[in-house]
């Protein structure tokens, strides 16, 4: 699989996770034992749009792209700069 592979099995997982909106891929690395992608996913729309929260999610996929975990690191308001 190449990087454009995992980041489309890395969506299809969010998906089937329950999640229904990913706001786009922030990293994708390659790692020993297959690959980690982190996907920001929209987790409560706002009004305005700076409030919507978002939810940054580390996937874990072995080479074949099967699902090894996935776990939410942190969740920010849109419009937050700083970090955290």
């Amino acid at each position: 699989m190449d990087a454009r592979d995992v980041t489309r099995k890395a969506r299809e997982h969010i998906v089937s996770m329950g999640k229904r909106h990913d706001e786009g891929v922030i990293s994708i690395s390659k790692r020993e034992d297959g690959w980690t992608v982190c996907i920001e996913v929209l987790e409560r729309k706002g009004i305005p749009d700076t409030v919507d929260i978002l939810g940054l999610y580390e996937i874990s996929m072995n080479f074949e792209g099967e699902l090894l975990g996935m776990e939410r690191k942190n969740l920010r308001k849109r419009g937050d700069t700083t970090d955290n």
